[in-house]
Protein backbone atom coordinates (compact mmCIF):
# COMPACT_ATOMS: atom_id res chain seq x y z
CA UNK A 1 0.00 0.00 0.00
CA UNK A 2 1.01 3.59 -1.02
CA UNK A 3 1.67 6.69 1.73
CA UNK A 4 -1.36 8.02 0.29
CA UNK A 5 -4.02 4.90 1.11
CA UNK A 6 -2.09 4.19 4.07
CA UNK A 7 -2.66 7.84 5.37
CA UNK A 8 -6.30 8.16 4.30
CA UNK A 9 -7.43 4.67 5.11
CA UNK A 10 -6.20 5.62 8.60
CA UNK A 11 -8.13 8.83 8.44
CA UNK A 12 -11.74 6.79 8.11
CA UNK A 13 -10.76 4.76 10.55
CA UNK A 14 -10.18 7.45 12.70
CA UNK A 15 -13.62 8.25 11.55
CA UNK A 16 -12.38 11.96 10.90
CA UNK A 17 -12.82 13.33 7.26
CA UNK A 18 -9.16 15.17 5.79
CA UNK A 19 -11.04 18.65 6.28
CA UNK A 20 -11.64 17.70 10.23
CA UNK A 21 -7.68 16.55 10.29
CA UNK A 22 -6.35 19.93 8.27
CA UNK A 23 -8.20 22.14 10.84
CA UNK A 24 -7.51 20.33 13.89
CA UNK A 25 -3.38 20.65 12.34
CA UNK A 26 -4.14 23.84 12.01
CA UNK A 27 -4.93 24.43 15.82
CA UNK A 28 -2.49 21.79 17.42
CA UNK A 29 0.53 22.50 14.69
CA UNK A 30 0.24 25.84 12.72
CA UNK A 31 -0.23 23.71 9.38
CA UNK A 32 -1.58 25.40 6.33
CA UNK A 33 -5.82 24.92 6.59
CA UNK A 34 -5.58 24.15 2.89
CA UNK A 35 -6.58 20.36 2.22
CA UNK A 36 -5.00 20.91 -0.92
CA UNK A 37 -2.10 21.13 0.64
CA UNK A 38 -2.38 18.11 2.41
CA UNK A 39 -3.58 16.18 -0.50
CA UNK A 40 -0.94 17.16 -2.88
CA UNK A 41 1.98 15.88 -0.09
CA UNK A 42 0.13 12.75 0.12
CA UNK A 43 -0.45 12.56 -3.81
CA UNK A 44 3.50 13.33 -4.55
CA UNK A 45 4.65 11.37 -1.33
CA UNK A 46 6.79 14.47 -0.11
CA UNK A 47 4.87 14.25 3.60
CA UNK A 48 7.51 14.68 6.11
CA UNK A 49 8.45 12.30 9.13
CA UNK A 50 7.91 14.90 11.80
CA UNK A 51 4.46 15.73 9.63
CA UNK A 52 3.73 12.12 9.46
CA UNK A 53 4.28 12.31 13.52
CA UNK A 54 1.78 15.08 14.16
CA UNK A 55 -0.63 13.65 11.53
CA UNK A 56 -0.79 10.27 14.11
CA UNK A 57 -0.69 12.78 16.71
CA UNK A 58 -4.18 14.26 15.45
CA UNK A 59 -5.62 11.06 14.43
CA UNK A 60 -4.96 9.59 17.92
CA UNK A 61 -1.65 7.22 17.25
CA UNK A 62 1.57 6.79 18.12
CA UNK A 63 4.50 5.86 15.81
CA UNK A 64 6.14 2.70 17.49
CA UNK A 65 9.38 1.23 15.76
CA UNK A 66 9.52 -2.38 16.87
CA UNK A 67 12.17 -4.83 15.69
CA UNK A 68 11.11 -7.53 13.45
CA UNK A 69 10.03 -10.45 15.20
CA UNK A 70 9.58 -9.06 18.16
CA UNK A 71 6.13 -8.26 20.04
Amino acid sequence: MNIRNEIKAQIVRAGMTIQEVVDQLSIDYGWSESVSNLSGKLQRESIRYKEVLELAAVLGYDIVWQKRGEQ
